[in-house]
């Protein structure tokens, strides 16, 4: 079992749920079940499921949770670059949340690969 609390990649997903709150609340009303929900849906995915996955016995059932939470990190940064393609956010909004995604995305990688699955 590991302490998932004392994981960085955990703490930034933590920040960048939270940054993905602020933003979105920009969004116009009508995207409120659009990608509203579905960028905050994701975000919320990633620390949760490094939590959950930091709960399991073995390394391999985290490795899989750590999976589960890079696809929700390329599902944001798909959903982030629709977010720009229909103006909700500019251009230096959506490099900065790419910047730190790819920070997370990173990290993750690397913990999961020192992970003996």
């Amino acid at each position: 079992m590991h302490r998932y609390k004392d994981l960085k990649f955990w703490q930034l997903s933590r920040a960048f749920c939270k940054e993905i709150y602020l933003v979105t609340n920009t969004f116009p009303e009508d995207e409120k079940f659009g990608l509203i929900s579905q960028l905050r849906r994701s975000s919320v995915s990633i620390p949760s499921n490094i939590a959950e996955g930091a709960s399991r016995k073995s390394d391999k059932d985290f490795s899989r949770f750590l999976m589960i939470s890079l696809g929700s990190c390329y599902e944001i940064e798909t959903q982030l670059l629709i977010s720009f393609d229909l103006n909700f956010i500019n251009k230096e909004k959506l490099e900065e949340l790419q910047n730190f995604l790819n920070q997370i995305i990173k990290m993750m990688s690397k913990f999961n690969s020192t992970l003996k699955v």
